[in-house]
């Protein structure tokens, strides 16, 4: 297939992906706050899972709930809002259109046009703006489905699911960094009671609640880091993530299986290192440390599928090796 077609139904994914985690934070973290009294201070923590910090602290001057709110989900000027993501999701699927079923481009449009209403009616002014965050978050969940559903396992699925799955596994890691690293660095708290509800709350935002306690029960800080970094069959853990991600990348037509290009090697080195260890080991050499890595790898393993399916100059040299194999 094109490269530009693999590339908008990759990066399609991706901001879908996004959206849909901004939204999940935003909800979770306004729930959040109605339980906890120091409201500034938990709405900051959320710009630092995005990574940007610098761009909010140059435009606003405080970080309260609205102004974090707007800045997330709703601002013109951040690449990374939910506004942005959603429309250049549309972007990416208006120029790859042949590709997609009407259903497909139906729900995107349609969740474009709820993102701008909540624009033009400032919903970051709402008292109580859940409605909003569920509205997007539901409606992402029910334009998954009509992917699953209705696009053909081809090699733009595939492109389309590893765009997916990146994503998710690089908002996972940065939800359990923030909690670990920054939201409790007093460890006089740990065990009380604001800590056992930001442990349920970021469990909550990455949907893993109901599946943690099935699994373990107890809320515990190492059982939670373990179940969101190295469960094997929960779908939004980092292993789970990369191990489906490899799976797409090997059932993309293209690829030989006896001869591994950049991009599978970056991903299979990345889930080696997680599949051969442990938590404890982990959290010895450093749980933050060590998120940041995977954040690092993750960030590799997009530039090697860029420099392997998506560079001209790559592909050229791909096709002239596949030639002369044939």
């Amino acid at each position: 297939m094109l490269s530009r077609v693999a590339d908008a139904i990759y990066w399609m994914n991706r901001y879908i992906e996004r959206a849909e985690n901004y939204a999940r934070f935003l909800d979770v973290n306004f729930n959040l706050s109605l339980e906890l009294k120091k409201t500034e201070e938990q709405w900051m923590p959320l710009v630092i899972t995005t990574g940007d910090v610098a761009d909010f602290k140059e435009r606003f001057e405080k970080s309260d709930k609205s102004s974090i709110i707007y800045f997330m989900g709703l601002d013109p000027l951040n690449t990374n809002s939910i506004y942005n993501s959603i429309s250049k999701a549309r972007e990416n699927a208006r120029s790859v259109r042949p590709e997609l079923t009407i259903e497909v481009w139906e729900q995107i449009n349609s969740l474009y046009y709820d993102v701008k209403r909540g624009l033009d009616e400032r919903v970051w002014e709402n008292k109580d703006p859940r409605f909003f965050f569920q509205s997007i978050k539901k409606s992402i969940q029910l334009l998954y489905g009509i992917l699953d559903s209705t696009i053909s396992r081809s090699d733009a699925w595939h492109f389309g699911k590893i765009g997916q799955l990146l994503e998710r596994a690089d908002k996972t890691s940065r939800v359990i960094d923030v909690k670990y690293h920054i939201l409790l660095p007093s460890l006089g708290a740990v065990g009380t009671s604001i800590d056992l509800i930001q442990w349920s709350a970021l469990l909550k935002s990455v949907s893993a609640y109901d599946m943690y306690r099935k699994k373990y029960g107890k809320l515990d800080p190492l059982h939670i880091s373990e179940f969101l970094i190295l469960d094997k069959a929960f779908p939004r853990s980092i292993l789970k993530c990369i191990t489906s991600a490899e799976q797409c990348m090997n059932n993309i037509s293209s690829i030989s299986p006896t001869n591994h290009n950049l991009a599978q090697r970056e991903l299979g080195k990345l889930k080696a290192n997680l599949e051969y260890t442990d938590i404890k080991e982990i959290v010895k050499s450093g749980l933050h440390e060590n998120l940041e890595d995977i954040q690092t790898k993750l960030n590799e393993v997009s530039n090697a599928i860029f420099e392997t399916f998506f560079s001209i100059d790559k592909l050229f040299s791909l096709k002239q090796t596949q030639n002369q194999n044939q």
